[in-house]
């Protein structure tokens, strides 16, 4: 019967711990940030493979210019082998989205936490906080944008190079709106990192504030 009612005990003892902890904002803060990183692991596992697949397309894309009209079968089939790449491009980078979409409604789930903080100085880190994601989450979307521009240009110009009458004129247009595009690519993606960067610094600044005891990878 002793060892009953200690057990009892314990397991009350363990209930209030529980519950403590669940009133803490800055630890329920916690568990929202960590558990979008962990939803975002999708977003990192898709990074490889786009950039072998990028790779790869400009392998073909680099074989199809060596080529001339009397190869023009070869042309065709090169070309839609890349266009098949693209579309594989297309599928990685949806995964990569639906990743950073999901991490950032785990990540909203913070809000509320923030109101219940008490401390001034924490709740205006938390509010930075909140305010860094919201830039990082706006830039992704302009870099998802602007890839799956460069990507639909990409298909039409392995498009028009199965066409047998397509001018030089016409095929030089459809390349340099290409590098245009993806100049817009790059800095979105610089955009993006740098938002990465200070977000990753205001949750760490957040964590030490609140005096959470996290250790940190350097």
């Amino acid at each position: 019967m002793k060892r009953k009612h200690f057990g009892f005990i314990l397991g009350m003892v363990m209930i209030l711990f529980l519950g403590a902890c669940g009133n803490n904002p800055a630890e329920n803060m916690y568990t929202h940030l960590e558990k979008a990183v962990v939803l975002e692991e999708v977003f990192e596992q898709q990074q490889e493979p786009l950039v072998a697949a990028e790779k790869k397309e400009h392998e073909i894309y680099e074989q199809i210019i060596k080529l001339g009209m009397s190869e023009f079968d070869e042309i065709v089939d090169l070309s839609r082998e890349a266009i098949a790449i693209v579309q594989e491009r297309k599928q990685l980078m949806d995964k990569e989205k639906m990743s950073i979409e999901a991490g950032y409604e785990e990540f909203l789930k913070i809000e509320p936490e923030i109101e219940e903080i008490k401390e001034e100085d924490l709740k205006n880190k938390a509010l930075q906080l909140m305010e860094a994601m919201e830039s990082r989450f706006e830039s992704y979307q302009s870099l998802y944008d602007e890839y799956e521009y460069a990507l639909n240009l990409d298909e039409e110009l392995y498009t028009m190079l199965q066409q047998e009458d397509l001018s030089i004129d016409e095929l030089q247009e459809k390349i340099d709106e290409i590098n245009e595009a993806y100049v817009s690519v790059m800095e979105a993606k610089d955009t993006f990192n740098e938002y990465t960067e200070v977000y990753n610094e205001e949750k760490k600044e957040f964590y030490i504030m609140a005096d959470l005891n996290i250790t940190f990878d350097e």
